[in-house]
This record gives structure tokens, C-alpha cells and sequence, in this order.
């Protein structure tokens, strides 16, 4: 079987840093070349997984420009389809998987009879663009699945059509030793700051119930402090959502010793800082659709605490591998509790349900859906 890939022009596979979607691809490629499928990749040049051939437009990936102005960032999408296209003109795949938001699935729907089959993946909250997702016609080739039960539930019913299941992520870490470190105190929030996550009320109860906390993640294309000090005054800082939400909503309470921001963290220094940690904390305020962060600690022996909702509750066994409520304000208190969650408990369940092979098993079958 050949497959080509579709990761879209954004960042690299896999990423430096932050990227959710090209850390779930380059999670995936390897596993399925070791099942035998041939996998091209189109994606940006500068990615470096192994894979059996390239379709580029980039050398860099273009998420500085992913918030910029729709006239101004329209055609960097387009350009990176268009490429894709061409691709499957050519020939010689069984199957068009493809991760690329909205354009991805139009492009697909596009290519015309000739075309192979195409599974696209659902990777973000499909309340999203409700004009393509409400009115949407595969014409019977292309097929979507979700990451959760959760995500494609909340899906409108012309999507719902298209939709073959879904797959859970999956993370390498849930394959590697957990690092030997004593754990301690301090809860951590991994992810891009934004709104959605909720690191301001995160950061609040750090304040109000006690407890240390590490927020880890960019806000918007700055990885880390230096870099988003650098850009002030910036118009395009000013301009981007997520350094207001960050300026407006969680600096203030960013002390440097109760709550720190320590930005991207990556490799070694992540596994380290969510090994080490009494929770990871998840205080959602939108419907999670996949939860990369939620596995990849669990795959650290590290408990989750959380809000139930998106796909919290399918990945987390209450009170065995986390703790979850709907009361906000009852998280703080969760946090403390965490402690007697059994780290070895929520190890067994992503060595069980969230491996890389299990994960490619599964989309492997997808595809044979498919043909």
C-alpha cells in the first residue's frame, strides 16, 4: 500500500517544539512502515522523518504567518494543496491520508473520481466552519474519522456521514522507560496559551489553593519569555489573540515562584518536568478533541486533573488514572488530592490503549475500509 501523507505547510515533521499534528504524524510514519505501507509526506523541506519520498513547496514551516490577516496568508495553504494535487495527479497511491484543516477536505472532494480514496483526519473542534462541515459531499470517496468519540459527536450530521470511527492518539513515550525522578509539588499545564486551555484560571487557583504551577507552551509563534519580550511593540504581537489572552489574562498572575511561564519544552526537559510533577492540569474551557498532552502523561506515570468534558472522559478513568470534575472551582483541591493517584495505574493504561502501534493498527485497518 502507498499512501501519501498530507501534513500541510505549517511546521516541520517532526516539529522543534509545539505542533499537536505534526507530533501525531511523526508518531504515525514509522509504525506504518514497519507494518509495510510506503508513505510520501507533504509537508514542509526541512522535516527530517524517514519516509519514502517528498512533496514540498516550503523549506520552512509557516506557522508565523498561521494568525496573520486572511488576505495575507491565504495562499500559503493554497500553494502547499496545490503541490498535493499535482501529486496525486501523477499517480501510484492507494490512499490520500490527509491531516490539513477545511482545505484539506475541500481539495480532497475536488480531485474528481480518478482520484484514490481519502481519509481525512478531524485533529480540532468541528463547530468549527460549520458552512463546509454542515453542507459537505464526499461523493462517496472521501471518508473523515475524528480522535475521539467525543469530537465527532459534536460533528454537524453531513460530516457525521463521512465519518468511519475515530482513532485516539498515541504517544512514543508510552514505548520508553519512565524517567527515574522524584516527583514533586508542582502542577504543570502543557500547550499553546490560549483561551481554550485555560491557563488563566489555571494560574488563578495556583494563587488561591495553594499549589505550584508551571505553565509550558508558546504563545502564539514565540516559544518562550526571551522571545516574546523581544517582540514588544511588535504589531504583529499586538495583533495576535493569544498574546493578549497571555498579557491580559495569565501574566498577571505569573510571579516567577508560585506560577511560572517556562515556554516550549521539548524531548528530554518535557519527559522530566511531567514526570516530575504531581498533575498535569487541564483546565478546559473548550471541548479537548484529542488530548496528545493528556497520553503523553499518562505515559509518564503522571496523573491527570481536569475539567470532564471533550475527550477527557475517554481517555481518563476517574479516580484510577486522574481526577476530573465539572466544577471549576473544584480543581484546585483536585490537584492536591492527585497524589494518591497510582502513577503505575495510569502507565499500564498508555502502554494498553495509546502506543504508537496500536495506533497505526488502527489506521491501517481505516485504510483497508477504504480500497
Amino acid at each position: 500500500m502507498k499512501v501519501l501523507m498530507n501534513a500541510g505547510p505549517w511546521l516541520a515533521v517532526p516539529p522543534a517544539g509545539y505542533g499537536g499534528i505534526e507530533n501525531v504524524i511523526a508518531t504515525l510514519v514509522p509504525e506504518l512502515r514497519a507494518l509495510g505501507v510506503e508513505v510520501v509526506l507533504a509537508s514542509v523541506g526541512e522535516s527530517t522523518i524517514e519516509v519514502d519520498g517528498r512533496v514540498s513547496v516550503f523549506e520552512r514551516g509557516q506557522f508565523g504567518h498561521i494568525q496573520r490577516p486572511y488576505n495575507q496568508a491565504v495562499g500559503i495553504v493554497q500553494a502547499h494543496q496545490h503541490a498535493v494535487a499535482r501529486a496525486v495527479a501523477a499517480g501510484g497511491f492507494d490512499v490520500l491520508h490527509d491531516h490539513v484543516e477545511a482545505a484539506g477536505l475541500v481539495t480532497a472532494a475536488a480531485l474528481g473520481d480518478g482520484a484514490p480514496p481519502v481519509l481525512h483526519t478531524l485533529h480540532w473542534d468541528l463547530h468549527k466552519h460549520p458552512e463546509l462541515y454542515g453542507n459537505f459531499d464526499g461523493g462517496g470517496r472521501v471518508r473523515v474519522n475524528g480522535v475521539s468519540a467525543s469530537q465527532l459527536a459534536r460533528a454537524p450530521e453531513a460530516l457525521r456521514r463521512h465519518s468511519i470511527g475515530h482513532v485516539h492518539l498515541a504517544t512514543p513515550l508510552a514505548d520508553r522507560p519512565v524517567p527515574e525522578i522524584s516527583r514533586g509539588s508542582y502542577a504543570v499545564v502543557l500547550g499553546r496559551i490560549n483561551p481554550g486551555k485555560g491557563q488563566d484560571l489555571a494560574a488563578r487557583l495556583a494563587h488561591e489553593a495553594g499549589f505550584d504551577l508551571v505553565l509550558a507552551g508558546p504563545v502564539g509563534p514565540y516559544r518562550n519569555p526571551a522571545e516574546l519580550a523581544a517582540a514588544e511593540g511588535d504589531r504583529t504581537a499586538d495583533g495576535n489573540p493569544d498574546v493578549r489572552f497571555w498579557r491580559e489574562k495569565v501574566s498577571p498572575h505569573v510571579d516567577g515562584t508560585r506560577v511560572r511561564w517556562v515556554g516550549t519544552v521539548t524531548g528530554r526537559d518535557r519527559d522530566l518536568l511531567v514526570a516530575g510533577a504531581r498533575a498535569a492540569f487541564f483546565p478546559l474551557r473548550w471541548e479537548e478533541p484529542g488530548g496528545t498532552a493528556v497520553v503523553e502523561s499518562l505515559a509518564l506515570g503522571t496523573p491527570v486533573v481536569g475539567i470532564a468534558r471533550g475527550c477527557l472522559p475517554e481517555l481518563i478513568d476517574d479516580g484510577v488514572t486522574g481526577l476530573l470534575t465539572t466544577d471549576e472551582e473544584a480543581l484546585g483541591e483536585l490537584v492536591h488530592k492527585a497524589g494518591a493517584i497510582d502513577p503505575g495505574a495510569c502507565r499500564a493504561a498508555a502502554e494498553s490503549r495509546f502506543t504508537p502501534a496500536v495506533m497505526a493498527a488502527s489506521y491501517l485497518a481505516l485504510y483497508e475500509q477504504l480500497r
